[in-house]
């Protein structure tokens, strides 16, 4: 939906929000999505499930000794900066 249609018929944008995430477009570019408080909070769930996942995975990492040295990390990184400026 365009932008400038998304203001002009905001209720009926609500409507369809209510049944399908809609994706406003400003100069054909996609710049926003209107979805449903259910939906979003469902999203929302769905991303925090995911990231206590990573956190639990990097836990037991650290506890099994599977760790790196934040210098080797930086490191790695500057030598990745230095090829790309190459």
């Amino acid at each position: 939906m365009a932008a400038g249609d998304a203001k002009n018929r905001f209720g009926m944008l609500l409507d369809t929000a209510q049944r399908e995430p809609v994706t406003i477009e400003k100069h054909g570019r996609a710049v926003a999505v209107m979805l449903s408080a259910e939906d979003y909070d469902a999203l929302e769930a769905m991303k925090l499930e995911a990231l206590r996942a990573k956190v639990e995975r990097g836990l037991a990492d650290a506890d099994a000794g599977r760790v790196t040295d934040a210098s080797t990390v930086f490191a790695e990184l500057d030598a990745m900066i230095d090829r790309a400026e190459d």
